[in-house]
């Protein structure tokens, strides 16, 4: 009889232990799936978050290193430069900014009434002023937060030119609409000059909550082409300094690359300033993906590791159980690589059904678990981030415990839902590893008792 005849009585004469086996066999295969299916989602879903999402570089004061050196004004570097890193082909779109006080003139008047223009420090009719490359491309105007009511969003293609974007509610007050002109005065000096009315947009924040940044109302926030308003404070030379850049690169993975090139082009002009990838909002989004990918990874592990010590006794009792099986066919004249042939192909057989079998049923139980695991995960995460609560105008925070970096990103909301898919990619994962360990726990003991003669083994049964 052969060896694969043999294997298959063996398997049906040995019911019990064979049907052990084949359990042992089944949670190892249902664990190690459920892993790699949990792994592959998790990342899939990062990978879509990314892409969601964009990959940001902000270059923004180093505050650690101004403070160090003690300067008072914050860096600037050259538009120029800016414009050469955001050439690169690792860069899809880039903006930069300045800000400045701008003070407004010709009878046009602030919103008064919400806030105490007095804790601004920008005095009798001065209001913060954004210069800005492409207004389209600010946090707030690509999250939806605000919304252009009428008109155009100030490009590079008007850089030079004089243009403003104005909130609806001084608008209102001053009854401007797109087309209309506002007269601006210098931070420092006489000198003024008018802008255009390039479009009205929406700001939802209350004038009695303070713009952040710059504490005026925000009602009265200003945006400009950088280059028009840059004049009315031009240095000697009359060249363009800004304060704020941002980049959005063609793939987050490009970041390295980046910083390496903006070192290399920019040089010394990068003192003062880091370069921050904004993937806060991503951190946010993947959270609850990497607390359940972590507590997959640990239950899959620690119930693969005592499947496979189970598998191991298993197997070694039944090696030894057999001696004497051994010992009258190498009597006969079987072949010692025969009977471990023939110990192997049980275990693969054991093994092959035991995975057979975990694939009809893994995924919609992964699916139905981690989906369970995810939304809790999710729900605490939110619950963390609408708890969050600003500091007092005109207060860091820290004193109170209240640390603003950890300001939630807005439309940045947690995963709450991943796709499990079986691929037979990971089923040949799965396999791998079950017909390693089973190989494994067969071949080792069944060299031991082969390494004796077929007298020992009858003999003295060992």
């Amino acid at each position: 009889m052969n060896f694969v005849k043999r294997a298959g009585f063996s398997l049906w004469s040995r019911r019990v232990r064979t049907l052990i086996t084949l359990c042992t066999f089944l949670v190892i295969s249902v664990m190690v799936l459920a892993g790699v299916l949990i792994a592959d989602a998790t990342a899939q879903a990062k990978n879509e978050a990314k892409r969601s999402v964009g990959a940001e570089v902000n270059l923004v004061m180093d505050l650690g290193g101004q403070n160090a050196a003690g300067g008072l004004m914050a860096p600037q570097i050259s538009a120029g430069t800016v414009e050469k890193l955001g050439a690169s082909t690792l860069v899809q779109k880039y903006n930069y900014s300045m800000f400045d006080r701008g003070v407004v003139k010709g009878g046009t008047e602030l919103v008064t009434g919400g806030t105490d223009t007095a804790a601004s420090g920008m005095g009798p009719n001065g209001t913060a002023t954004v210069g800005v490359l492409d207004s389209a491309l600010l946090p707030d105007f690509r999250s939806g937060k605000f919304q252009l009511l009428s008109g155009a969003h100030l490009t590079a293609a008007g850089k030079d030119k004089r243009l403003l974007l104005v909130e609806e509610r001084l608008a209102r007050k001053n009854d401007l609409k797109t087309g209309d002109k506002i007269t601006l005065g210098a931070n420092e000096g006489t000198a003024k000059a008018e802008f255009t009315v390039a479009g009205i947009y929406r700001d939802p924040r209350p004038s009695s909550e303070p713009e952040p940044e710059y504490f005026v109302d925000p009602a009265n926030m200003l945006y400009a082409s950088i280059g028009g308003f840059a004049g009315l404070n031009a240095t000697e030379d009359r060249s363009l300094k800004v304060t704020k850049a941002t980049f959005l690169l063609q793939d987050a993975e490009d970041l390295p690359k980046f910083k390496e090139e903006a070192e290399r082009i920019a040089g010394s002009e990068l003192d003062g300033f880091q370069l921050d990838a904004n993937d806060k909002a991503i951190r946010q989004m993947t959270g609850p993906l990497d607390s359940i990918g972590s507590t997959a990874a640990l239950a899959m592990w620690l119930i693969g590791i005592a499947g496979a010590a189970v598998l191991v006794l298993l197997v070694n009792l039944a090696v030894k159980q057999r001696r004497k099986e051994y010992g009258v066919l190498l009597a006969m004249g079987e072949k010692k690589w025969k009977l471990i042939a023939q110990q192997a192909l049980e275990i693969v057989a054991v093994a092959a059904l035991a995975i057979g079998l975990s694939s009809l049923f893994t995924q919609s139980l992964t699916q139905s678990a981690s989906q369970s695991l995810l939304g809790e995960e999710a729900a605490a995460a939110r619950q963390k981030l609408e708890s969050w609560q600003p500091p007092a105008p005109g207060s860091t925070g820290i004193d109170q415990g209240i640390d603003p970096n950890d300001k939630p990103v807005e439309n940045a909301d947690p995963i709450d839902r991943i796709d499990i898919r079986l691929d037979p990619a990971d089923l040949a994962t799965v396999g791998a590893v079950g017909l390693g360990l089973g190989l494994l726990a067969t071949a080792v003991p069944a060299a031991s008792v082969l390494r004796l003669s077929p007298r020992t083994i009858l003999t003295k049964g060992k």
